[in-house]
């Protein structure tokens, strides 16, 4: 493919400087791009992964830089039943780097500021396995609805997703989180070979229209980050105005920060001591299988000054509840739902809340986003219904998405194999027959693949399942 001149002879004195063979890099860009697929491991096991491979017709091929990570040469599809179960995420391997290197542990609160469409905040969600707090922010409305989808999609119940600018969330949450990613927008430079518009935008905008966003966003996340907390930097350029000199800037801003050096790993190329910024990452797509990416981590000293969020300091606004729906009886509701489908239900629901008819289980107090443009306000397990004499729970489709088969009652889950012709009727949106003997006979089921949950349908007497697939996300 044509390169940009300018591009060309900037990087050749790069190699030169960093002492990298630059051998191949031009021509790495008539290579195909590589894709690859990250196994889902809320919903299955490393001892799963063969049969997940092998039904999505693939070779174990694993991408060295991330758990569950495997390289796809069928390119697989969003019509694939896993797919819709939430069992892989489709992804670059190269991207899968950054959410890796942050490694959430369970009750993090944990930050991807620049969040869409969503592959490492599902990876940190998967990390923090139902504890803590994930916030996922994404500047552009539309971009953050299919955040949205994907967030959903991979069963993901306690995260938030905001529609904010750094500035605004910086302002909110002052010292508040654990870890940050920040998968900054950038020129580009690695997308080339899988964009051709990639190419375009550089020429027109370039490098020098990305830096001042890069430097602002990281100086948003400093503000939310506490002391001892940890940031991870990445980009999906070469240029070193984007990477290690955005870095090392903002190390000069910010002494008490150091770079946390990685063990290395096969098919990333680590900076030593001796290089630009020592402890930096890099994947380069004619030394290793992936395209351009970098990745730095950061930790903030324990004596660094942060001012801490406050609570009782926000601004009141006023309730979204409607205790119209009755808040205890709805409670009840949800929770004789969860009788009906669940072998083990949950006694009591910590995080409950109700704006209106709609549910929503949160993990922290709901004040915290009161003023901020929210897509989603933690899991939305559905809304109530009033009637004359009762309120009757009605699920949504992600609260399928949440669940195990293991813990479904056996008279509640019909799982279908993927070559059972009901499967994707279902994923049509059609009804479906049952003839299984060990199923209720009328009331909500668990539909599944191969024990993996895709969503709820309704069965009656005469064996018939109401599709409530969602029309948004049927095949077509």
């Amino acid at each position: 493919m044509r390169l940009p001149d300018g591009f060309t002879s900037r990087m050749n004195g790069f190699f030169d400087r960093a002492g990298i063979s630059g051998a191949g890099f031009e021509e790495s860009f008539d290579k195909e791009p590589l894709k690859g697929i990250r196994i889902n491991r809320q919903k299955a096991e490393e001892v799963d992964y063969p049969g997940i491979l092998s039904s999505l017709g693939l070779s174990a091929d694993p991408v060295t830089w991330c758990d569950g990570g495997f390289y796809d040469t069928n390119e697989s599809s969003g019509n694939d039943p896993y797919y819709h179960a939430g069992v892989y995420y489709p992804q670059e391997p190269s991207a899968m780097l950054p959410a890796q290197v942050l490694s959430a542990v369970p009750g993090d609160r944990v930050l991807d500021l620049c969040a869409a469409p969503g592959g490492k905040a599902c990876r940190l969600g998967e990390d923090l396995k139902g504890e803590g707090l994930l916030i996922a922010n994404e500047i552009n409305a539309t971009r953050a609805k299919a955040l949205l989808r994907n967030i959903e999609r991979m069963g993901i119940g306690n995260a938030v997703i905001l529609n904010e600018t750094p500035e605004k969330l910086a302002g909110r949450f002052k010292g508040f989180f654990d870890k940050i990613l920040l998968d900054v927008p950038c020129s580009g430079e690695g997308m080339f070979r899988r964009d051709p518009n990639a190419v375009r935008s550089w020429e027109r905008f370039g490098p020098d229209t990305c830096m001042p966003i890069q430097e602002e966003i990281l100086e948003c996340a400093h503000r939310m980050l506490r002391s001892g907390g940890e940031l991870v930097y990445s980009t999906c350029t070469f240029f070193e105005g984007e990477d290690e000199d955005q870095i090392l800037k903002f190390l000069e801003r910010h002494p008490g920060y150091k770079v946390i050096s990685h063990p290395e790993i096969k098919g990333v190329t680590h900076c030593g001591e001796e290089g630009i910024l020592p402890g930096s990452m890099r994947i380069w797509p004619h030394l290793s299988r992936g395209d351009g990416h970098f990745c730095v981590h950061l930790k903030k000293s324990e004596e660094e000054e942060t001012e801490t969020f406050s609570l009782e300091k926000l601004p009141s606004y006023k309730s979204k509840r409607d205790d119209n729906y009755g808040f205890g009886k709805s409670r009840e509701a949800y929770i004789s739902f969860l009788k009906e489908i669940l072998k083990d239900p949950p006694k009591k629901i910590d995080g409950f809340l109700m704006h209106r008819e709609k549910i929503h289980i949160l993990p922290v107090n709901e004040r915290l986003f009161d003023g901020l443009k929210t897509v989603k306000l933690g899991m939305f397990p559905g809304e109530i219904k009033m009637t004359s004499t009762e309120r009757i729970f009605i699920p949504s489709h992600s609260l399928a998405l949440t669940f195990k088969a293991d813990d479904i009652r056996d008279d509640s889950l019909l799982s279908l194999k993927r070559d059972d012709e009901r499967l994707i009727r279902y994923l049509r949106g059609e009804t479906i027959i049952s003839d299984e003997g060990n199923l209720k006979k009328k009331g909500y089921l668990v539909i599944a693949v191969d024990s993996y949950p895709l969503g709820f349908g309704k069965i009656s007497g005469d064996g018939s399942v109401k599709n409530m697939y969602p029309k948004a996300w049927r095949l077509l």
